[in-house]
Formats: C-alpha cells, structure tokens, sequence
C-alpha cells in the first residue's frame, strides 16, 4: 500500500514505519517535531525510519500543511501525530493539545474526505478515565479524566461525523504502550533508565496500579492489519493482561539490577487501572498480542544497553 504515518519521528510513529516498510508498503513519513521533548531522539528515530531506502521523510506541520498535496496517491493515512501527556495537559499549554489533536485532525479529515485516504487514528485508553468495568469494552461510556483524553476523544468523534459522511475510518485505543524508543517521560524508559544508570526512579502512588501494557510491535501489526482488512470502527488494542507497576519494576530489576524508588502522590488525571477488551480487533482484523511485559521489557533494557554503548 502507498501510505502516510503522521507522527512519524515519535515513539509508536517510527516502529510504524518500520513495520510498513519491512512489510513492502510505500510509505511518506511526516512530522512538525513539537517541543514535548529532545528533538534530538525523535531524529535518531528517523534514522531508522529512513535508512536503507526506506520512508521517504517530510518535516510540516499538519496545522498548516498542505495536507491535500501530501496525501495525493496515499490509500491510508496513519495519524499518530498529537500532542502527548496526561500530566502536561492540564493548564496554560492545553491550547497546544486542541490544536495538535483536534484541529489537526479536522483538517486531515477534510482532505482525506476528498482524497478518499483510509484513516487509521491513533486514540488512547485515556478516553475511558476510570472505566466502569474491566476489562473494559468499546461499549463502555468514555469519561475521560485528563484534558489530554479529552482531546483524544474529541478527535474520535470528529472523525466519527466524517465517517458518517462517507470517509473509511478506524480509530484504535491504545493501552499503555512500551518498547524500544519510547517517550522519555514514560514510566518504562524511566524505570530502564533508572536501573541501568542506578538513578532514583519517581513512583507516583503505591505502585499498585495497573496497566494493560502494550509491547510497540504489536501496536504496529494492529494498524497494518486493521487497514489492509478494510476495517472500520472503534477498537482497544491491548497487551492482554494488567501488570502493576510494582510488578514490572520486580522483572526490572531481575534484568537491570535493583532500583531505587522515590514515591510522589498520583498526579491529576491518573487513572487507577486499565485494562483493554479486545475482542473486537481479534474479530475484525485477526489481533492478537503475542509480546508479555517480561519479554517487551527485557527487549527493552537490551536495546537501552545497546544504545549506552553497554
């Protein structure tokens, strides 16, 4: 397939990429490098994206790109590009959330309605807040409890009207996902990085919360397989178990040595457990998580080693 990957410089953006090319698609990576974090790690992620001949790279922004001239030949468009963070959400920078996860996305939807692009969204977990029922299904009322889930909600249904209207799309919400190159405020990279460089490691809350944490490779085959089936809807991609934190700093410290915690209170917009039903993407598209958080972790702390010249 000839296709564009939003976001294509993050974390999940450029594990997509690579997966679509290994998988023989043509693929137009493209990204505006928002400030969220060191520009820098996002250009070591392209340079996987784009060595050996494969995406072909565009730096724009999507709030004032011509996404018309972008998309022309495309068949699907991955939009991954948004703004991250629950903690960051809340205050004076959430006009930078409705911008990059709202308004941008009307306007993709805009030119995909005339192009005729597929669109495979990126959505969160974070849509549920704290869900009514685990796991939790797509039947569940969202009720998000951060601006960030908010505005990923309000993108789902922005392009739940232009599905309406006749454009193909598929937004999958996905649950905490972990892997090589991930965001260096996640808690994962945190905890790695913590125990491989014996720093403190910040626990906000007991460390007794769950996750329905997802290894990056089973994201990506999810999205490929969801737009190559044709498949439309909302649909939870899910790692299919609910690890606490405390548990996986247990596997990381049996990898990486012991870690040292220091404890802060939960954060706004922390939810206490999620846990993702996934039942309808094995159904619609044939998803099936195949990475456990013991293996993704290990994964993890092998590429951390490799990158620290360990």
């Amino acid at each position: 397939m000839r296709a564009l990957v939003t976001g294509a410089a993050g974390f999940v953006g450029s594990h997509l990429c690579e997966h679509l090319t290994a998988s023989g698609d043509e693929v137009l990576a493209v990204d505006c490098f928002t400030g969220y974090y060191d520009r820098a790690r996002k250009e070591a992620n392209l340079a996987a994206v784009t060595r050996d001949g494969g995406a072909r790279f565009v730096e724009t922004d999507l709030r004032t790109a011509d996404i018309a001239a972008l998309i022309r030949d495309v068949e699907v468009v991955y939009h991954l590009a948004a703004q991250p963070g629950v903690r960051a959400s809340w205050g004076a920078d959430f006009a930078g959330y409705v911008e990059h996860n709202i308004l941008a996305t009307q306007r993709l939807a805009e030119a995909c309605a005339t192009s005729g692009a597929r669109v495979v969204y990126a959505s969160s977990s974070s849509v549920y807040g704290d869900a009514e029922s685990l796991p939790t299904r797509e039947t569940a009322i969202p009720d998000p409890v951060s601006p960030y889930g908010v505005t990923k909600l309000a993108a789902e249904h922005l392009l739940g009207a232009y599905a309406k209207g006749g454009l193909p799309v598929a937004s999958l919400r996905l649950f905490t996902v972990y892997g090589p190159r991930q965001r260096p405020d996640m808690a994962f990279a945190r905890l790695v990085e913590a125990a491989l460089r014996d720093e403190a490691f910040e626990v906000y809350g007991d460390g007794e919360q769950t996750r329905d944490f997802t290894f990056v490779s089973d994201v990506t085959a999810a999205f490929r397989a969801c737009a190559t089936a044709g498949w439309t809807g909302v649909a939870n991609i899910g790692g299919g178990s609910r690890t606490s934190l405390n548990e996986a700093i247990a596997i990381v410290e049996r990898l990486a040595g012991p870690v040292r915690i220091t404890r802060k209170s939960s954060g706004r917009g922390d939810v206490r457990h999620t846990s993702a039903d996934t039942a309808r993407a094995r159904e619609g598209f044939g998803y099936l998580p195949t990475v456990s958080p013991e293996e993704g972790l290990e994964r993890m702390v092998e590429a951390a080693r490799v990158g620290a010249g360990g």
